[in-house]
């Protein structure tokens, strides 16, 4: 964990549901970070082809990915440590997001596929529908324990999940 007390920037990442947001967002004022919502920076195009229930391919992550990039190296330049909220499924989206700031650490909040369908289903006013939670899984690559990575229970509080990190 000390890993995140220090790292300039750190990605909460996971599936739809995991807490993302949430988690990102108290780590963010936790730390006096600057708060980082990838969601918000997907293109128009990719929005409406979730909001359709398609998901996304490689090639139409790729300036969602470099976008969140380009915040977190400019919040790093400007002596700000970063928070950012990425689902960051594969090992090649963490590693194009890592170009832009190689001291990235990434916070993985796990949690199973009843937990994250449950959860997407009850969220309201968010473009991703339920439908999606089973092509998020087939996407996870899980880190490897070489890459610069915490593992936690996304189903906790963002309270524990918090204190398990600054405390």
């Amino acid at each position: 964990m000390n890993d995140l007390r220090t790292a300039p920037a750190i990605v909460v990442m996971g599936v739809a549901g995991c807490g993302k947001t949430a988690v990102g967002e108290a780590l963010a004022k936790a730390l006096g970070a600057d708060f980082i919502e990838g969601d918000r920076l997907h293109p128009p195009e990719n929005v409406a082809r979730m909001a359709r229930g398609e998901p996304l391919t490689d090639a139409l992550r790729e300036g969602w990915l470099d976008a969140i990039g380009e915040r977190v190296a400019a919040s790093v330049a400007g002596k700000r440590k970063a928070v950012a909220a990425c689902s960051a499924l594969k090992r090649a989206y963490r590693d194009r997001l890592s170009r832009f700031c190689p001291d990235t650490v990434f916070l993985y909040l796990k949690i199973d596929r009843e937990t994250a369908w449950r959860r997407v289903a009850n969220r309201k006013g968010h473009f991703m529908p339920a439908s999606l939670v089973d092509s998020q899984f087939a996407t996870l690559e899980e880190p490897a324990a070489d890459e610069r990575a915490v593992t936690v229970d996304g189903t906790r509080s963002v309270a524990q999940i918090l204190k398990g990190i600054v405390s």
